[in-house]
């Protein structure tokens, strides 16, 4: 993982840097809030590790702008504050858990492991193209606010299409990618799953989000129109 220490200690700063690299990690550090602030959210980091007493802005000013920020960031406290009421406030901001100086450099770990099982493990992840949406995690789709029923591989082939949409997707590739290559090129199951995903997901009186493009120079010309029009309708190219 990318982590990210805000601490103005040097010599903890060091210790930790040597402990994580040796574990795989990558430590970048900052030694005040503001470059903090600005590093969690300009270095795409993993986990923040974090200290309430800073120059600048304190820990839980850093802690409420990077919630701001990034909701969804694990962040674990280090301080030497052990009173109770420096807890609560550090857990109530936002913090998701806080270790109290000096630690075991064991338990640090341990807790970093626990807080990144605990966000890896997400409930749903949403591909969109327009008011059309499929759920990777639950295997569903809907198109506006109707749900649809795809088997598992009408399922897979629409995902490959909103994965690549605008693109043009030839026989070839989809059966690469959806089947496999023992499938014959000149098989016409393409087409057959194509024609069962348009009457699942299109509207009757609108344009097909799934379009067909043919033909060699006609093909460029008809791709280029076809491009404009689905940025519009969100929709997807496939060349059979």
């Amino acid at each position: 993982m990318k982590i990210l220490l805000v601490e103005d200690d040097a010599a903890l700063v060091r210790a930790l840097r040597r402990g994580l690299s040796a574990h795989g990690h990558e430590l970048l550090s900052a030694e005040n809030g503001e470059d903090g602030v600005a590093m969690a959210w300009e270095e795409a980091v993993d986990f923040v590790l974090l200290d309430i007493s800073l120059p600048g802005l304190d820990g839980q000013e850093v802690l409420r702008r990077i919630r701001a920020l990034q909701p969804e960031l694990p962040v674990l406290m280090l301080t030497a504050r052990d009173d109770l009421l420096n807890k609560v406030t550090a857990l109530n901001a936002g913090a998701d858990d806080y270790l109290t100086k000096p630690f075991e450099f064991e338990e640090l770990l341990a807790r970093i492991r626990a807080l990144t099982r605990r966000t890896e493990q997400p409930e749903s992840v949403l591909v969109k193209a327009g008011d059309l949406r499929i759920d990777l995690l639950s295997r569903r789709a809907w198109r506006g606010d109707k749900s649809i029923e795809l088997s598992s591989r009408e399922f897979a082939l629409l995902e490959h299409f909103m994965r690549h949409r605008g693109q043009v997707l030839s026989r070839g590739q989809l059966l690469s990618a959806i089947w496999d290559y023992s499938f014959d090129t000149g098989s016409n199951v393409v087409s057959v799953y194509v024609t069962h995903l348009r009457r699942k997901i299109d509207r009757p009186g609108e344009p097909s989000l799934i379009n067909t493009v043919r033909g060699g120079r006609l093909q460029v010309r008809t791709t280029r129109r076809l491009l404009i029009t689905l940025r519009t309708v969100a929709g997807v190219v496939v060349s059979v």
